[in-house]
């Protein structure tokens, strides 16, 4: 529920705004020690997500970290190698980073972009073979995980379940879901007038929690002012 003693958390306005929150979000998380694995998450459709991960790399490289950005395929690696020279060095897929030799230099934060469940067997031994901190931007780790055995889906959900979410940015059918280390979970109700914080959560709020939060106390509370939530997925993607 809402506790009146926390402040308001407001929405960003736009994606500038937005990435602002995130890397000082991960920032914190990677210096708070309560954990070496950390998810970072933009969850908007058609965000170019590349641009989003070089302000991360750059601005995490700026506070004094020796990262390592990694792509789930050599095709994306050779993307962002192409669009992002100044980084390039610092650039890998999965099967690189698995290839390195002792020798190589130290490197103590790796940044994986978007791991997807197709993904996980890679990224699982990536993770194991890495001893420093971890951020993935935009992974995406759940799978229904149809037809492996009981073995093989209680190690996946142990995997999944050692992530903590440093920045989190949604948005919802009536509303938006946001989190910002350290901060609680924010759920946020589309009203004719704007964005409205409605419930604060201190864990990552399921479905039905979502749903009843979002529906308020009005009985037309689920039919949200969708023309507000479009104005907010404008500016993101601006």
């Amino acid at each position: 529920m809402t506790n009146p003693s926390v402040p308001l958390q407001p929405l960003p306005a736009d994606l500038a705004t937005a990435e602002t929150l995130l890397q000082e979000a991960v920032e914190e998380a990677l210096c708070s020690g309560l954990s070496k694995r950390w998810g970072a998450s933009l969850r908007f459709e058609n965000l170019r997500l590349l641009p989003v991960a070089f302000r991360l790399a750059r601005s995490l490289i700026a506070g004094g970290r020796c990262l390592t950005m990694i792509w789930p395929d050599a095709g994306a690696a050779a993307l962002a190698r192409r669009d992002g020279p100044d980084l390039a060095e610092s650039i890998l897929d999965f099967r690189q980073w698995m290839a390195r030799t002792d020798d190589a230099a130290p490197v103590d934060l790796l940044l994986a972009v978007m791991p997807q469940p197709a993904d996980y067997e890679e990224f699982l031994d990536v993770c194991e073979s890495h001893s420093g901190s971890i951020v993935m931007l935009n992974g995406r780790l759940e799978d229904a995980a149809v037809g492996i055995g009981s073995v093989a889906r209680e190690r996946r959900r142990g995997f999944v379940a050692s992530w903590q979410q440093a920045f989190w940015l949604q948005p919802l059918e009536g509303g938006a879901l946001m989190r910002c280390f350290p901060g609680d979970w924010h759920i946020y109700r589309s009203d004719s007038d704007g964005y409205r914080q409605v419930s604060i959560q201190e864990t990552r709020p399921d479905p039905e929690t979502l749903a009843a939060s979002l529906a308020g106390e009005s009985s037309d509370g689920l039919k949200q002012q969708l023309d507000t939530v479009d104005r907010f997925l404008d500016g993101l993607r601006n």
